[in-house]
């Protein structure tokens, strides 16, 4: 899966919610469909997470991996690369909240992902993987965002 994936979607809430959600690792067992634990190894001056390792149920299996975290001169960016996992060799992405265009108080959200497995798959099922994943992630944050949790 050496391809990068990338999805929009516009959420009914500000880019500032949408960014704190998806910074908010700590409760992505609450609403992210795969991830079943996470837990942050350490934090910038800032207090954003740089360091985040999650245990996440993948293809029928579990699945280990740490993710370094990078924020940039965008406060409304997030991205990240694979520090380490047991069934992937690469992991990286990002996501962007972009005030959405015409649609007050809407974000255009713009997730990326790059991912290779540490074991190969023929190349349509890892798409269809990929593709799965993008998805899945936009989908759920969506819901999460838009269900009001985050103020």
């Amino acid at each position: 899966m050496a391809d990068q994936a990338t999805e929009r979607t516009t959420v009914m809430a500000s880019p500032r919610q949408c960014f704190d959600a998806a910074a908010d690792f700590e409760r992505y067992p609450e609403w992210a469909t795969d991830v079943k634990q996470v837990r942050v190894l350490s934090r910038d001056d800032d207090g954003l997470a740089t360091d985040v390792e999650f245990r996440v149920s993948a293809m029928a299996r579990s699945t280990t991996y740490t993710l370094r975290y990078y924020y940039g001169s965008n406060p409304l960016r997030m991205a990240w690369r694979l520090q380490h996992g047991d069934a992937t060799r690469r992991l990286d992405g990002s996501y962007e909240f972009l005030p959405a265009e015409g649609i007050p108080d809407a974000t255009e959200v713009v997730y990326s992902l790059g991912v290779d497995l540490a074991v190969p798959l023929p190349g349509f099922l890892a798409r269809r993987a990929e593709a799965r994943i993008v998805s899945t992630a936009l989908d759920d944050l969506k819901a999460y965002v838009e269900a009001g949790v985050i103020s």
